[in-house]
């Protein structure tokens, strides 16, 4: 069988193109589904529901695909606002009960991919997600000793996750993302403050959850390794406390910018309460990772000083790439509304590509039937210089993106609807920063 390497996605589907030519006495053609599963209500649902529409435009812009006809199945793993593994699961298990759904694009969130892929593992059915970044998802190491001040590996189990062992009782991979990991997060973060920013004594904040705690370490490593220097660091679980302490004591140590890892609410009012200590706005920047990217939430609690805050978003920003705006002019026209795009749509637009480009090689493996899902995860395996709208798609063996790119954002002010700003982009994809 014939292996794809750098071929555009656009060569693909001409391939397939005369699979589209019936005419209308033509029997019907056969069904194949794909099963999408995001948080699709709730507060996620502002950034799920564009990627669920780049995912639609997609298959509606490429209906066929070698003589069948795409189908989505989507469905909604929120409930009462919120992300819900045990929801998640239940829509895995219809998934994997509909022998024409031959893989999954989702989920959004890590505890839902946590509960999903063992039982999609277990059922062959490959997993592309558009979204999550946690690295227990696909690996062993929570962060890597390089990054981490102690100087030692922090592993899943020490960070209370199962590792990716854990999650796949086949002992094969059925699970891939086009998201950079975490770690990476809080590397870009220190690359960005330190080398452009000119930043070289910070202060480090955590909300003392896993989530929070691994940006900021992997923050503090890294600009330890570039040459900076943390002056100090505060695990301040939200609603317990204040740092107003912490920050005056910085301030007199000589900060010259603050790290947070965790949610918007409570880093943000961290943010305000820096206004009374440090030189407002850019004059001290604020940086965090996509648990306070772009969300109104954030800029609310800034307040007047939401000028300065800096944010890391785990992908590539498609709308900054030249190469990308014919497919992001044609989306916009067919769906409108400026809301109907957001940061992950065009992520998720490539996701359905990748799974595409891996359907057809295993569709004509399988003689022009549908084949077997095993066969799928095992084309997707093999996904290497595909060329998407966000860059040049592939997977590592874990099935983690070859194309490790952290885009960095600024609040644009005091309005909680602006949009936020491009500012940098960090690229990793040669070199990792451990």
């Amino acid at each position: 069988m014939r292996r794809w390497g750098s071929l555009t996605v656009t060569a693909i589907l001409l391939a397939c193109a005369a699979c589209g030519s019936a005419t209308p006495s033509a029997p019907a053609r056969p069904i194949l589904r794909i099963g999408v599963d995001l948080p699709l209500t709730g507060h996620e649902a502002r950034a799920a529901v564009p990627a669920l529409n780049g995912i639609k435009f997609f298959v509606q812009t490429h209906p066929v695909l070698d003589g069948f006809d795409v189908v989505l199945v989507p469905a909604d793993d929120a409930r009462d606002g919120l992300p819900n593994s045990s929801l998640g699961v239940s829509n895995v298990r219809k998934l994997i009960a509909d022998p024409s759904v031959m893989a999954m694009i989702g989920p959004f969130d890590a505890w839902v991919a946590r509960g999903e892929i063992p039982i999609a593992n277990a059922a062959d059915l490959a997993m592309v997600s558009p979204a999550t970044s946690n690295p227990c998802l696909t690996r062993e190491v929570f962060v890597p000793a390089k990054l981490n001040p102690a100087r030692v590996d922090i592993s899943c189990k020490d960070a209370g996750f199962p590792g990716a062992s854990e999650l796949r009782p086949t002992r094969t991979n059925n699970f891939f993302r086009l998201t950079t990991t975490d770690e990476l997060q809080g590397s870009a973060a220190a690359d960005y403050a330190y080398r452009k920013l000119h930043v070289q004594r910070a202060a480090v904040i955590s909300d003392h959850e896993v989530y929070g705690q691994g940006l900021a370490d992997s923050f503090a490593g890294r600009l330890t390794n570039l040459g900076g220097t943390v002056l100090g660091q505060l695990d301040l679980e939200p609603g317990k406390g204040d740092a107003s302490g912490f920050l005056k004591s910085m301030k007199s140590a000589g900060a010259q910018a603050i790290y947070y890892g965790g949610g918007s609410k409570s880093g943000c009012a961290i943010r305000a309460a820096m206004k009374s200590v440090f030189p407002p706005g850019e004059a001290t920047p604020f940086f965090g990772g996509d648990g306070i990217a772009q969300d109104p939430v954030c800029v609310s609690s800034a307040g007047e000083n939401s000028a300065g805050i800096f944010a890391t978003v785990p992908i590539v920003d498609a709308a900054s790439r030249p190469a990308a705006a014919a497919s992001i002019h044609d989306f916009k026209a067919s769906f409108g509304s400026t809301s109907a795009f957001g940061p992950y749509t065009m992520v998720a637009y490539d996701a359905t590509a990748v799974l595409y480009a891996a359907l057809d090689r295993a569709i004509r493996g399988a003689g022009g039937h549908l084949p077997a899902r095993a066969k799928v995860t095992t084309e997707l395996a093999q996904t290497t210089g595909l060329a998407g709208v966000t860059g040049s798609l592939g997977f590592d063996p874990a099935g983690d993106t070859t194309n490790r790119v952290v885009t960095l954002f600024e609040a644009a002010g005091t309005d909680p609807r602006a949009p936020w700003k491009v500012v940098d982009r960090v690229d990793y994809s040669v070199h990792l920063p451990y």
